[in-house]
């Protein structure tokens, strides 16, 4: 409980003093189009932004829509802790919650920001305990398969990665032979279909949208050419994201394992069937295709147990030695903190901003504030766009969605291309916003009666000019512009 309230402090003031991420401020506008899925991801992302937001009485702030992702962050400690503790005991319970708060990605990202890799951690947690004891020690077979299908419905709602859970149950059973047993039960069927419901809001929003959800993804996994890009980041990308602190100790129990597998019995060989999968399997894709670096990070979690339980074993025989080092890795996480909300609110860093790692996080609430201050949000019949999905998140988070904005690209406009129709601006004056001085406005006079400079400002940190900004009035759009996937839809949502 000391653990989960103090990082839950620390990651209260993270999410208070940090401006949204680029996808963080394009996952605002879930809660703005509330719908059965999205183009990107499934709903529980838009549930728990909205939830928070609900919680702090409608107050619109970076806090207010990460409020519960922080809270499901806690969560998914105390599932790990008391999922470690019922196999390995109370201190390799505790070692294991500390591993997860230690990471980078884990405790600065994902169980901070609007991402759906918070709920479905907690949500994977939640079934991968449940399946622990549905295996191995179920007192009540049809309650535990019952825990079982009602979690993984909930992570399917969260994420696609989701689909591995059953995937490695199955692999589990298929490679023990003493676990066939299952498939003559009835418990294994149940879960099965209460895990399923949780893709009907999935296949009910791509049934009415062409499945472009469905052919997005598919098309971020299949590939005929190899990808020395997303080897890289299948190799190198967990071990910066856990930090080597974590990676480390993880791939060696993982590797123990994987040698000794024929004797491993019961829990054990089905942490290791459930990590060893999706590592293989994103091992595949980013062969032939490039691959986000957070996305293997599913086949980690099943070794925080195991970690968790080595570091209690270094504890009893060395326990000055983990303390200092315990120390080590806590303080070196909040230097790395500190130095990111240093840079991303005051920049500390003299860079190029094309080179800033706060980029993304830092100064479109300057942007807003100037286009309020110019009087644009005020303009009748006019909306804003820009040429970058995550860019038009950002401006429509900075102007608070006060006035509508699109999405002007052809061939990615993400959830904008669902989220109005192209000639739904016919006949309105647009203003293009661009932080990109490479690109010129020439791509979008053909849909307009005129485009002309309107105006140019620096994005600011705390009064600190970094990035310079340009404003383009287009008066008077002539003709679609298209931005849709697919064949024309039906509706707006």
């Amino acid at each position: 409980m000391a653990l989960i309230l103090v990082t839950l402090v620390v990651r209260l003031l993270w999410a208070a003093g940090l401006e949204l991420a680029n996808d963080e401020a394009y996952h605002f506008l879930y809660t703005i189009h509330p719908d059965w899925s999205y183009f990107d991801h499934p709903p529980m992302l838009m549930w728990v932004a909205s939830a928070g937001r609900a919680v702090c009485g409608g107050w619109l702030h970076p806090l207010s829509l990460r409020l519960g992702f922080v809270l499901l962050f806690a969560g998914s400690t105390w599932v790990l802790y008391d999922w470690t503790r019922e196999w390995f005991g109370g201190w390799a319970g505790f070692y294991s919650a500390l591993a997860l708060n230690l990471t980078a990605y884990y405790t600065a990202a994902a169980g901070v920001f609007i991402l759906p890799d918070g709920p479905f951690l907690f949500f994977a947690l939640l079934t991968m305990r449940a399946l622990s004891f549905a295996l191995f020690r179920s007192k009540s077979p049809i309650t535990s398969w019952l825990a079982v299908g009602l979690a993984c419905a909930a992570a399917m709602t969260s994420k696609y990665h989701a689909a591995l859970l059953p995937i490695c149950t199955v692999a589990y059973v298929l490679v023990t032979p003493s676990a066939l047993r299952l498939l003559l039960t009835p418990g294994p069927y149940l879960a099965a279909l209460l895990g399923a419901c949780g893709l009907v809001p999935v296949l009910i929003w791509n049934a009415q949208h062409d499945w472009a959800s469905v052919a997005f993804q598919g098309g971020r996994a299949i590939g005929f050419q190899f990808s020395p890009r997303g080897l890289m980041a299948m190799v190198f990308g967990p071990m910066g994201y856990l930090l080597p602190w974590i990676w480390f100790p993880a791939m060696a129990v993982l590797c123990g394992r994987i040698w000794n597998f024929r004797g491993l019995q019961g829990n054990e060989r089905f942490l290791v069937i459930l990590s060893v999968v999706p590592l293989v399997l994103f091992f595949v894709v980013s062969c032939v295709r490039p691959i986000l670096p957070h996305w293997p990070l599913i086949g980690f979690i099943p070794m925080f147990p195991l970690v968790g339980a080595l570091w209690a074993e270094n504890a009893e025989r060395n326990p000055i030695l983990v303390r200092r080092w315990v120390i080590f890795m806590s303080a070196s996480l909040m230097f790395i903190m500190l130095t990111f909300l240093g840079q991303a609110r005051y920049g500390i860093l003299s860079v190029p901003w094309r080179s800033d790692p706060a980029l993304e996080i830092s100064g479109w609430e300057s942007v807003g504030r100037k286009l309020r201050a110019e009087g644009i949000l005020d303009r009748p019949n006019t909306f804003l766009f820009t040429d970058h999905w995550y860019d038009s998140g950002q401006l429509a988070f900075s102007v608070r969605n006060q006035i509508p904005v699109a999405c002007y690209n052809q061939g990615d406009a993400r959830g904008f291309a669902f989220w109005s129709q192209p000639e739904d601006w016919v006949g309105k004056d647009g203003f293009w916003v661009t932080a990109d001085e490479n690109r010129k406005a020439d791509e979008y006079r053909e849909y307009f009666e005129s485009v002309e400079l309107h105006s140019t400002f620096s994005m600011t940190r705390t009064g600190k000019p970094f990035r310079d900004v340009q404003v383009y009035r287009c008066l008077k759009q002539l003709r679609p512009f298209p931005f849709q996937y697919g064949p024309p839809h039906k509706s707006a949502n």
